[in-house]
């Protein structure tokens, strides 16, 4: 039985954490990057922004060696977790 994509990215939510966190050591915990950082936060940014990047790196469309290399590694269900969780983390830090 194939699932609509939303039904599969909805079955994979719960992974998002757990997928982003490798991330976190060059984009910053949940997403936030120390703020003398020359690396992009990823912490409540658009989650088709994310999906469309990590798509391009993982075609080739968007040079990058580490990242593309990381990105081909995700399925489709998994990259669409993975934007979802970054796009509903808070861009700071809470105190």
């Amino acid at each position: 039985m194939c699932l609509p994509g939303s039904a599969v990215a909805a079955d994979h939510a719960g992974d998002g954490a757990r997928l982003a966190a490798p991330c976190a050591g060059c984009h910053g915990t949940a997403g936030r990057p120390p703020a003398d950082s020359v690396m992009p936060g990823l912490a409540g940014r658009d989650a088709a922004e994310l999906t469309g990047l990590l798509e391009a790196y993982r075609s080739g469309e968007r040079a990058s060696e580490e990242m593309g290399r990381i990105a081909r590694g995700y399925n489709d269900a998994e990259i669409a977790a993975l934007s979802a969780w970054f796009a509903a983390q808070s861009p700071r830090s809470e105190p």
